[in-house]
């Protein structure tokens, strides 16, 4: 027995998709515009979740561009035959592909990418048939017309994966289970016990997000929905419960028949989110042919038992990112925005720091900045980094960003003025800039830290031993997906810019640090 707590992924890791080979769980995310894409996991108890990679980790499968919520969509993993399959959305560039690979660590091919107008649409998915054949489903736009925002539908074709090609014609098999459901996506083929199971979202991603199932003896048939759709939200809870927006789920099985799910789901302070849309997991049973998720509870719970031994191999994932900067490798928990690359960093000119090169993009642009952030996990938390930087100008800027978009983040960050080093804390919320406060520096190093409890925020210097606070009462609601829309959560990393002003500078991190602090 082992005990699961969620979320078993914290900070904004949505739109799971699960598979099983064997006794080895592995587990992709959407990754948005930042780099390295689709982060992937391992696991052999569903509680214990190690890291092991990235699935789109070079600039030949990840072309992106545009803001924070564009980029990789819902990703679907599947294994068949000894081959590993990711197929995604990429909604900066080329639409739906797939990349395959004989080890989930990899390395993945290039994108094979099934064409804007063969397959229109988001939330791809791959189902393997009895007989051998493999199909597509999918959701697109209404093809007779959109009449509502939302107005979709769930589509399946057989997929040649040899050509990586969609063959034959494509069918509508489901609309989504309320009268004039809004945005059915995210959808899943299962077969079992001769039926073919179709689960997806609905309602929207916000508070009105739900799980919905249909079957069909036929795939090329109009599904039927399950009587007790929606199978799971919790919409009907009020927003002011602590986990919301419950959707995007899939499901798998152990080597002993049991059933699971995983789905995302957002936990909230002051009815607000600054985590993103987490990855959770509950069981589920089967009844009268029809899944049923959580029996008897309906909600999802704090904590799972599970009926695995403990896999001591990897811990626990929780709220702490100790990173430093001793290996050759840059840590897969850091991830840049549009790319991650030497462009904007060296781990070699000095042994034990990271090495920023201050660049004339800025992170208010909707740009590749030189910027590399770990996700936030909790709402009581202290993110801190120490670094060594002489600004050359008064154009140059470097130290801490907590992250929403580029429209919407929190620096604290060293800068000249009047000749003098300082800390400036500045704001930038839905474009607005302001600068709250700034403090003197010495010479030297300099510690940076950002305090974080109940949506309110601190920030200190340390500098000769000494804790010296700049800002407090720092509002962070303004850096929620409530107030600033899109679909991420928020990032805290290093980030360093010229301001459009070219520059040869750079600045030393040699550490980023984040934990929780209750």
């Amino acid at each position: 027995m082992t005990i699961a707590q969620n979320p078993i992924l914290k900070g904004f890791y949505p739109d799971p998709s699960i598979c099983r080979v064997g006794e080895d769980f592995y587990l992709a995310c959407s990754s948005f515009v930042y780099a390295p894409g689709v982060p992937i996991f391992h696991s052999r108890d569903l509680a214990h979740w190690e890291q092991i990679g990235h699935i789109l980790d070079r600039e030949s499968q990840l072309p992106l561009s545009g803001d924070t919520s564009k980029g990789i969509f819902a990703p679907t993993i599947r294994e068949h035959n000894g081959t590993f399959y990711m197929i995604t959305t990429n909604t900066s560039h080329g639409g739906n592909f797939i990349v395959k690979a004989d080890n989930p660590a990899g390395p993945w091919s290039d994108p094979y990418y099934l064409g804007e107008e063969e397959c229109p649409g988001i939330d791809p998915s791959l189902f393997f048939d009895d007989d051998g054949k493999s199909y597509y489903v999918g959701t697109r736009p209404n093809p007779e017309g959109v009449r509502y925002n939302g107005d979709w539908e769930i589509w399946v074709q057989e997929i040649d994966l040899k050509e990586m090609k969609l063959v034959g014609e494509s069918m509508a098999i489901w609309k989504g289970a309320v009268k004039d459901v809004i945005w059915p996506e995210g959808p899943h083929l299962y077969k079992k016990d001769g039926y073919y199971y179709l689960m997806h979202a609905e309602g929207g991603t916000a508070s009105d997000h739900a799980i919905s199932v249909a079957r069909s003896k036929e795939l090329f048939k109009w599904f039927e929905g399950c009587p007790r759709n929606p199978i799971f939200t919790h919409r009907n809870l009020g927003k002011n419960y602590p986990v919301v927006y419950t959707g995007h789920a899939d499901w798998v099985d152990d080597k002993d028949g049991n059933y699971y799910i995983v789905m995302l789901a957002s936990r909230i302070c002051k009815q607000r989110c600054s985590t993103g849309r987490e990855t959770f997991l509950a069981k589920m049973e089967w009844e009268d042919g029809w899944p049923v998720i959580n029996p008897g509870v309906g909600r999802l719970t704090e904590y799972v038992e599970l009926p695995f031994e403990k896999y001591n191999a990897y811990p626990q994932v929780d709220c702490s990112d100790d990173i430093h900067f001793n290996s050759d490798k840059l840590d897969d928990r850091l991830v840049g925005l549009l790319n991650r690359n030497y462009d904007i960093y060296s781990l070699d000119y000095r042994p034990g720091f990271l090495r920023l090169y201050t660049r004339p993009e800025r992170i208010e642009d909707t740009c590749y900045p030189s910027y590399l952030g770990v996700r936030q996990k909790d709402y009581s938390f202290k993110v801190s980094t120490c670094l060594e930087f002489e600004p050359k100008s008064e154009k140059e800027c470097a130290g801490l960003v907590l992250f929403q978009s580029h429209e919407s983040h929190l620096v604290a960050e060293v800068v000249k003025r009047n000749g003098k080093r300082k800390l400036q804390v500045r704001t930038v919320i839905k474009g607005q800039e302001e600068v709250v406060a700034s403090k003197d520096l010495t010479d030297g190093l300099v510690q940076i830290e950002l305090t974080a409890e109940n949506q309110l925020a601190e920030i200190w210097v340390v500098q000769n031993n000494k804790n010296i606070l700049v800002a407090d009462e720092l509002d962070l609601l303004p850096y929620t997906t409530e107030e600033a829309g899109g679909f991420v959560g928020c990032t805290a990393g290093m980030y360093t810019s010229s301001n459009k002003e070219a520059s040869d500078n750079y600045c030393d991190f040699a550490w980023l640090s984040v934990f929780r602090t209750k």
